[in-house]
């Protein structure tokens, strides 16, 4: 079965990734079904689709309901591109394609995933410290630094919420280090950060950005460091 699934994803990756030009994209992203190049695309799909399970005509049923469903999929993005950002539409997108992958092969093997792992209480904590190391603590993070503002390295001159992103990733950075074990790609992730920083932190003639910088920094280590910490002592317990 997961043979099977990596030949339909890679015909997958190779329909939407490798051989759709920007100028296909373009089209359906304008026209929709109206464009020719929804159609070559489909077609490029169900080529691949053949070629990527080599030849296997057992599997045409399957073939022509990930064909159409991408198809489906693919007008319904069209339709709700004036509501949403790309970002969250190309995952959306994605995550229903490969869904539709994973479908056609547990139909097809007749063997259904076993979803109890979902009550596991490990699994539980897992999802449970994520959050916590995401989005909690960056709400943490934002209660505590937001009673010093700074005249220096305004807002103006810094992407929307990069702060809030490169915080978060950092975080996880972090605890997937620690249960990892591997404490000392933590001392390079530190001392990377370090390197990018330099050069603001040099440039600012007030120590009121270095100590800023220093509070949040340390901040944002620790919580995730606790939180790894806290994880795998949980598992331990478990």
């Amino acid at each position: 079965m997961i043979s099977l699934f990596l030949q339909f994803l890679l015909a997958h990756f190779l329909g939407d990734f490798v051989f759709q030009s920007h100028a296909w994209a373009e089209a359906k992203a304008l026209k929709g079904f109206k464009s020719a190049a929804f159609y070559y695309h489909i077609l490029v799909h169900a080529l691949l689709l053949i070629l990527c399970t080599a030849f296997q005509w057992e599997l045409w049923p399957w073939w022509v309901l990930i064909v159409i469903s991408h198809a489906l999929i693919d007008q319904l993005k069209y339709h709700l591109r004036n509501w949403f950002k790309a970002l969250p539409l190309f995952i959306a997108d994605q995550f229903a394609h490969i869904s539709i992958l994973a479908l056609a092969c547990f139909a097809y093997h007749d063997q259904w995933p076993d979803l109890s792992f979902l009550n596991e209480a490990s699994f539980l904590s897992l999802i449970l410290a994520l959050t916590f190391v995401s989005f909690v603590s960056s709400l943490i993070m934002r209660l505590v630094m937001q009673q010093w503002v700074l005249d220096e390295d305004p807002k103006a001159n810094s992407l929307a919420k990069a702060g809030l992103y490169i915080g978060v990733l950092e975080r996880l950075f972090v605890f997937g280090f620690i249960v990892l074990n591997q404490w000392q790609a933590i001392g390079l992730l530190i001392a990377a950060k370090s390197v990018f920083r330099f050069g603001d932190l040099s440039r600012a003639k007030d120590r009121k950005l270095t100590e800023y910088v220093l509070i949040g920094t340390l901040l944002s280590f620790a919580l995730a460091m606790a939180t790894g910490l806290i994880y795998l002592e949980l598992v331990k317990r478990l």
